[in-house]
């Protein structure tokens, strides 16, 4: 049956989602985790965190899906082997160097790619297959028909997002955060710089002013759960490490819902109701995404970046610090309000006027007629899932028990999947005045209180007119239930072998390499430069030289074929093309990740523009002393960094514009084969000594100047 996994930020979040229905939990630890702000768990929560839900049959996929420096891989590493050492079901990883680096080292331990790793071709999906990825997260981006292409044609489960916040970039892609507030989305530290308000200039005007233009909706794709079941997705992903367990619990219990009905009879059956109750715990108006072709214009929402709750009415009038509402859905004290218009005004409700069956007044700051009136929080409704989350699931076991005079009690149990058995040291004795009835011996073995079990069903196989004392059958139950406990908390075998990976050795050059996209550039550096690199495949044919390198697009959902010398932006490019270079896009940000590469038949990488200098040069220094081998890395020193790459465009029909930030600050925005470039308005300018630290190849970039 197709996985239903949901997120868990907290201990409270956790029994949420056991609680309402999830096959599988996705957490993090303290560290490595793509969401630092969540509340996550240290070790000793961990392991009670992974026992809980083995108990309870739940699989536990742990978050270690951040780049990894050099000076981190040793307790990244030991990290790693706690996890697998406690029985953890899956570790998710973005950084394709640690990937290499656990996978050999822990050949046991199940490795889920995460979506950072920009899965949105087949070929990147085959080349993590191919070194022993177990599950993939495909870009958010991928469209349905793409995902079916994926599942036909490889072995690999597949694990796609189904509700809740999008990012307006392909994850893994965005450097917007780490660029401009030094909070690096790929580190789990995002400032989330997508929800601010923008202003859009073309041809030097202003088309659209103090906008949040980058702020997605939030995806919910109930009307296609069943598509998504026939087409074999294997696990369904519920996004919100962040959220609420309120949340949390609404949002997989419905999809549970929608699910389990659709596999029984060929429908969700979801009521208005449902999605009422999703509305109010939390969205952003809703998009069912680019995975099922959603229009542009339907994927953001521009007026407001947080949560909208349900609309309950409208200010009728203002007067004497009191606003009128005509409610059109009933309002209670606590609940949380928010008005909108001009400017918002939020407040929890305290004391409420009624002036007729559907109009009150509430004292507040000054708003107008006509404002918009929203919930926000709902006291009642948050309360009463609360009372659900608060109430433990029970799963249901069955029992055998066999009483015969004057041989010890034997007592079975099972889950359904579990079966074990013990027998009691005391030797039945018949009855001298009271027989232990049938009742009596219910009672007994019933009394499960502080375990997670309900027997529902229980065979009795007795003698007549024997005595049982109530501590025989207390202890039975004991051990019956420790024994049951033990097989659920079922353990991963754990290996640890020895890394190992084959490499060549590259000659120290020091090429100054320049990329650009105009003829005249290329009349200008021809002779300057080592190595041009070509942002235009038309520009690429017209110089039509041998020692030209193409850049390539970054996202490719279909590759096709190329015979010239190739700059790649994505995994899957490397699985198909020939002896290529890899460019910044590829997230290479330790000396693992770049022997990775350099093994599977990469020529030239590009680092990550993450790293600094001294980070560059521990980088080079590891690679060195570990493997004895030279590698052919580039630094891009002089460049206005692509921050993003999105499937949705702002320009519509235009092809360049410039995004405006509140401090006035402005972002090139360049629409390329239908996909949106924004590049940062700030001029990187590096002028340490790359060559003198080991680096190959320095770079400039001449695609886009201001």
């Amino acid at each position: 049956m197709t996985e239903l996994l949901s997120p868990v930020g907290n201990k409270e979040c956790l029994m949420a989602a056991i609680n309402s229905g999830c096959d599988a939990v996705y957490l993090s630890g303290i560290n490595f985790g793509a969401r630092s702000f969540a509340g996550n768990f240290n070790k000793e929560e961990l392991v009670e965190a992974i026992n809980t839900c083995h108990l309870y049959g739940v699989r536990v996929y742990v978050t270690a899906n951040t780049l990894i420096f050099d000076s981190e891989v040793e307790r990244f590493i030991e990290y790693i082997d706690f996890l697998h050492k406690n029985n953890v079901d899956a570790v998710i990883m973005q950084d394709i160097g640690m990937i290499d680096l656990v996978r050999k080292t822990y050949p046991n331990l199940v490795i889920h790619a995460s979506t950072q790793v920009n899965i949105h071709n087949l070929e990147t999906v085959k080349l993590l297959e191919s070194i022993g990825v177990k599950r993939v997260v495909l870009a958010r981006e991928t469209p349905i028909e793409l995902i079916k292409e994926i599942k036909e044609n490889t072995n690999i489960e597949i694990e796609i997002f189904i509700h809740g916040a999008l990012c307006i970039s392909y994850s893994g892609q965005c450097l917007f955060s780490a660029m401009i507030g030094s909070r690096s989305g790929n580190r789990g530290t995002c400032a989330q710089s997508c929800r601010q308000k923008y202003s859009l200039e073309i041809d030097d005007k202003i088309v659209e002013k103090d906008k949040y233009l980058l702020s997605t909706k939030d995806l919910n794709t109930l009307d296609y759960i069943g598509k998504l079941i026939d087409i074999g997705i294997d696990s369904l992903k519920i996004e919100g490490r962040m959220k609420r367990p309120e949340y949390v619990y609404i949002v997989t219990s419905v999809y549970r819902k929608a699910i389990n009905n659709y596999s029984k009879n060929k429908n969700t059956n979801i009521s208005k109701h449902d999605i009422e109750n999703i509305k109010r715990i939390f969205n952003r108006e809703f998009t069912k995404g680019f995975i099922f072709n959603e229009k542009n214009e339907n994927y953001t929402n521009t007026f407001r970046p947080n949560h909208l709750g349900i609309k309950i009415g409208n200010v009728t009038e203002y007067k004497n610090g009191y606003a009128y509402i005509k409610l059109t859905e009933d309002v209670n004290i606590n609940d949380g309000i928010r008005i909108i218009g001009k400017n918002d005004v939020g407040i929890t409700v305290t004391k409420i006027d009624r002036i007729s069956s559907d109009t009150i007044k509430i004292k507040i700051d000054e708003v107008n007629k006509g404002y918009i009136v929203l919930k926000t929080s709902d006291y009642n409704f948050i309360k009463e899932i609360q009372n659900k989350i608060s109430i433990n699931k029970k799963i249901n076991i069955s029992g055998i028990i066999s009483i015969k005079e004057n041989k010890p009690i034997l007592f079975k149990i099972s889950d359904g999947i579990n079966n074990v058995e013990c027998m009691s040291e005391y030797i039945v004795e018949s009855a001298i005045n009271n027989e232990t009835d049938a009742v009596e011996i219910k009672k007994q073995l019933s009394k499960l209180g502080n375990t997670i079990y309900n027997l529902i069903d229980l065979k009795i196989e007795k003698d007549e007119n024997v005595f049982i004392p109530k501590i025989v059958l207390n202890e039975l139950r004991r051990k019956a239930v420790d024994l049951l406990n033990d097989k659920r908390l079922y353990k991963i075998n754990y290996r640890k072998e020895k890394y190992y990976i084959k490499l060549n050795n590259y000659e120290i050059t020091n090429k100054k390499n320049i990329l650009i996209n105009k003829y005249e550039d290329y009349l200008k550096y021809k002779n300057k430069c080592d190595i041009i690199i070509v942002d235009s495949k038309k520009l690429y044919d017209r110089i039509n030289k041998d020692d030209i390198i193409f850049r390539m697009n970054r996202i490719n959902e279909k590759l096709i074929d190329y015979k010239c010398k190739l700059l790649v932006n994505d995994l899957g490019s490397i699985y198909k093309y020939k002896n290529v270079d890899t460019d910044f896009t590829l997230n290479v940000a330790n000396s693992y990740s770049v022997a990775f590469l350099h093994s599977i038949g990469v020529n030239k990488i590009t680092l990550s523009y993450e790293l600094n200098f001294n980070q560059i040069k521990r980088l080079v220094n590891d690679y060195k002393e570990r493997y004895g081998k030279h590698p052919n890395l580039e630094v891009i020193i002089d460049s206005y960094p692509e921050v993003m790459v999105s499937k949705y465009n702002l320009l519509n029909k235009n092809k360049q514009g410039y995004l405006i930030d509140r401090f006035n600050n402005k972002y090139k925005v360049l629409c390329k084969d239908n996909y949106m470039y924004i590049y940062n308005y700030k001029k990187i300018k590096l002028d340490d000594n790359y060559f003198k630290i080991g680096i190959n190849n320095i770079r400039i970039n001449k695609e886009v100047e201001y």
